[in-house]
């Protein structure tokens, strides 16, 4: 019998003060000192960081839409909801905030309590040709939160921070009810006092949505087995301009296609999910982790492949190239690391890392001497380092230092040529845009018995001014030699309207008339999320 909650339990404790401008906690962001001495690293780097503007001082353009009498409690003009809704967190939203650049700016920001607040500020959206960009928590790096489309009376952006509640937990088939708002740690701390987990940690989980990852079909920490939000569905609530879809409870069905996948990677184009019905584990109690040196990359690659072939199914299997690993501070020496970790509710792991760690050493591998401090290993070193990335991309970003990062899949036979066409290709095209060399690195973030999942991270020196238009044509030039080598155009960070190029070109012909049927059906007034998956103008 599922364990109902009532009342309701007390809201989640209150998340971090975000910035208005960047990534993450206001607190953790780089000092003006810090991001000099980060910037030091990079040459060609400016001497000095860009300021960060005030929110009085944004020059942000008029409201053209004004709130109607019956929703005015639900809707805000106000100059910092506005500004902090305008744009995500890629390179190039940091870049133009930190300008002042506020052009997409929303005129309004909805503050719904509930499911029946969305419907009313859909209904009055669709009549007064207002466009509505969900949001969750602004976490999108590619463009999946600003309105571009310049088709629309106004813009709405729909916040939907207030649907933050676990509704309901069923113990005995490990799952939950949950509204989309609920950010990671909220959820979390909610499900804890029944010994649950829903075990999604992506790198943005303190500021990011269960609906934002529904959404954009998010990636976890995990990288074997269960990596993606997919899997972790039981059904999920959708409101649309033309009514509500409520999708069966089952554990599977081959019920014709799934109503579900409509929605999962829809990024709000199609609806507004509102909660879900998610499945959950057991909190886990035994863990263990490792690190694996190698001298040569292509051997640790291999090893990669076996161990993702074997069905051990590792927690995390991050291998990182020499390039990654010495900025992530676990080798200096030029090799690469692979970093293992394990983990059960039910038992001892030991035994399973330890065979994961025999197939590394078979194909070349050195295991670390891990200190006894965790904190001090290669693994706990990495998972700092990793916690603290988006925050030196901000730093570096104020010194006018190019950071593009990008995350694709492949094949294994794909793989060797596929990172030698990333380092040659991306790299001559931030030669040509910046005049200086690239540091190009990779690392695994997912791995599957038949691919990897690359995450390349691409650092230069820009021009004061010309930043936004030099990491577009960098963005270009890597979502081109992704389509030339059959490589997805995103693993896990969704379309946005940063990678319509690549998406168009990857999806069949016969999908995307099938997609814009139901974007015709499902939004006929073309108010939701316009310039995502589709173009406002053919939908």
């Amino acid at each position: 019998m599922a364990d109902r909650t009532s009342p309701l339990p007390p809201r989640p404790d209150s998340s971090p003060v975000r910035s208005w401008w960047g990534w993450g906690a206001l607190d953790q962001a780089l000092s003006d000192a810090e991001c000099a001495s980060l910037a030091a690293l990079v040459p060609g780097a400016a001497g000095t960081p860009l300021p960060v503007p005030s929110i009085a001082s944004l020059d942000l353009p008029p409201v053209r839409v004004g709130a109607p009498a019956p929703l005015a409690h639900l809707l805000s003009s106000a100059p910092a909801d506005r500004a902090s809704h305008t744009y995500g967190k890629a390179f190039r939203d940091v870049v133009r905030a930190l300008y002042g650049d506020m052009a997409a700016a929303p005129d309004l920001v909805g503050f719904p309590r509930d499911e029946r607040d969305v419907v009313d500020l859909l209904d009055w959206a669709a009549g007064a040709d207002v466009a509505v960009v969900p949001y969750g928590a602004g976490s999108s790096v590619v463009g999946g939160v600003e309105y571009r489309a310049g088709v629309h009376s106004g813009v709405l952006s729909l916040d939907l921070s207030g649907l933050d509640r676990v509704l309901e937990t069923d113990r005995v088939s490990r799952a939950a009810r949950i509204q989309a708002g609920a950010l990671g740690p909220g959820l979390e701390s909610q499900l804890r006092p029944h010994g649950l987990t829903l075990r999604h940690f992506p790198q943005s989980f303190a500021f990011s949505t269960l609906g934002g990852w529904l959404a954009t079909r998010a990636g976890g920490h995990y990288a074997t087995l269960h990596t993606h939000i997919d899997d972790l569905v039981e059904s999920l609530r959708v409101v649309t301009p033309s009514g509500v879809s409520q999708s069966l409870r089952v554990p599977g069905s081959g019920a014709g296609p799934s109503p579900d996948r409509l929605f999962l990677g829809s990024e709000g184009t199609l609806g507004i999910i509102t909660e879900a019905w998610m499945r959950l584990q057991d909190r886990p109690t035994h863990r263990a982790s490792a690190s694996v040196v190698f001298e040569r990359f292509p051997d640790a690659v291999e090893a990669v492949r076996t161990i993702a072939q074997s069905g051990l199914h590792p927690a995390n299997c991050r291998l990182l190239d020499p390039g990654e690993a010495a900025l992530s501070g676990v080798a200096a020496g030029g090799g690469s690391v692979l970093v293992l970790g394990v983990e059960s509710a039910y038992g001892p792991v030991e035994s399973r890392l330890a065979e994961l760690v025999a197939l590394a050493r078979d194909h070349g591998g050195s295991p670390a001497e891990e200190p006894p401090a965790a904190g001090g290993s290669a693994v706990g070193t990495w998972r700092s380092a990793f916690l603290r990335m988006p925050y030196l991309r901000d730093g570096l970003a104020r010194m006018g230092v190019i950071s593009e990062t990008f995350e694709t899949a492949c094949t294994w036979d794909r793989f060797p040529e596929l990172y030698e066409a990333v380092h040659r290709d991306v790299g001559a095209a931030v030669q040509k845009v910046t005049g200086a060399s690239a540091l190009v690195n990779c690392r695994f973030t997912h791995v599957y018995p038949d691919g990897p999942a690359p995450y390349f991270t691409v650092i230069a020196p820009g021009r004061r001014g010309s930043e936004v238009a030099m990491w577009d044509e960098i963005k270009a030039a890597a979502m081109e030699t992704l389509g030339e080598h059959a490589a997805t155009v995103t693993h896990h960070h969704a379309v946005g309207r940063d990678h319509r190029p690549g998406y168009d070109r990857q999806r069949p012909e016969p999908f995307a008339l099938a997609l814009r049927a139901a974007k015709r059906a499902l939004d006929p007034a073309g108010i939701l999320n316009p310039g995502v998956l589709f173009d406002a103008a053919t939908t």
